[in-house]
């Protein structure tokens, strides 16, 4: 099959031979097959099967967030924050993309100061529970707006957060270690939140605020067979219930920007 001249940028003949089927290619991936027959050559292929319709799918039918209106465009502005761990069969830094609930990227996480040696080791091993992590959020632009840092732990996780130039804005400390896993926000010696996973195993999360009200959710949602199967990318869905006060607010954001690596990732601490 040839594609003609007015197929849109990026989409393709079906790689596995599917007859009269365009998939779309994203740079990382091939998007689901669910560009079918109805889409043969010659015809523009359906909106719905880009980018920005598996972000809307994911926020909206995977993650269960009905349709909101636009935020302020920013990491601390948008009512629902969708995060994307770059796929890789072999971790040894993790990135995610970070993006609103239309699919546009507004900011990014990267694991930063590790050194070679510790990529070796984390090649070679499964110690990455002993190991401090960093972690920067960054904003559209690239610039660093919080950075995290996981220290080397036995069982329980405790995440410090900063500000670029080093203000302390709290910290995120693991409360338990069997059962429902929680979480207290910590700032200025005080607990002004906590953090509580809704199953045993750590994939949902409940953000509540010092007086125990609901204030933001963090949902995991399904990344595919194949990439669950072979790869080690999580892709989770932030929705904040309206505009939290700080530090609460950044806390929040750093929470859920990070909580793979920073709270889940290692098995909660026992392997």
């Amino acid at each position: 099959m040839t594609t003609q001249s007015n197929t849109p940028a990026g989409w393709y003949p079906d790689p596995h031979g599917a007859p009269q089927t365009l998939r779309y290619w994203d740079g990382v991936q091939w998007t689901d097959n669910t560009n079918q027959a109805q889409q043969a050559v010659g015809q523009m292929p359906q909106q719905s099967a880009g980018p920005d319709a598996r972000v809307r799918r994911q926020v909206q039918q995977q993650a269960g967030v009905a349709p909101s209106g636009p935020g302020g465009g920013t990491l601390f502005t948008e009512p629902v924050l969708v995060v994307n761990q770059k796929a890789k069969l072999i971790e040894l830094t993790n990135e995610y993309k970070v993006m609103d609930q239309a699919g546009n990227q507004i900011g990014s996480v990267v694991q930063v100061g590790q050194s070679l040696l510790k990529k070796i080791v984390r090649f070679l091993s499964s110690i990455d529970q002993f190991l401090t992590h960093k972690l920067e959020i960054r904003d559209a632009h690239g610039q660093p707006q919080l950075l995290l840092t996981r220290p080397g732990k036995i069982f329980k996780s405790r995440v410090i957060v900063t500000r670029p130039d080093g203000q302390p804005v709290g910290e995120i400390v693991q409360k338990n270690v069997f059962g429902k896993i929680n979480f207290a926000i910590n700032a200025g010696g005080q607990q002004i939140g906590a953090i509580k996973a809704e199953n045993w195993r750590a994939w949902n999360f409940a953000i509540v605020d010092h007086a125990d009200n609901e204030v933001a959710r963090i949902t995991k949602t399904w990344e595919g067979l194949a990439k669950t199967m072979f790869t080690t990318a999580d892709n989770y869905v932030l929705q904040i219930h309206y505009q939290l006060p700080e530090p609460l607010l950044s806390l929040v954001v750093a929470t859920a920007l990070t909580v793979d690596t920073a709270l889940k990732q290692d098995s909660r601490g026992l392997g």
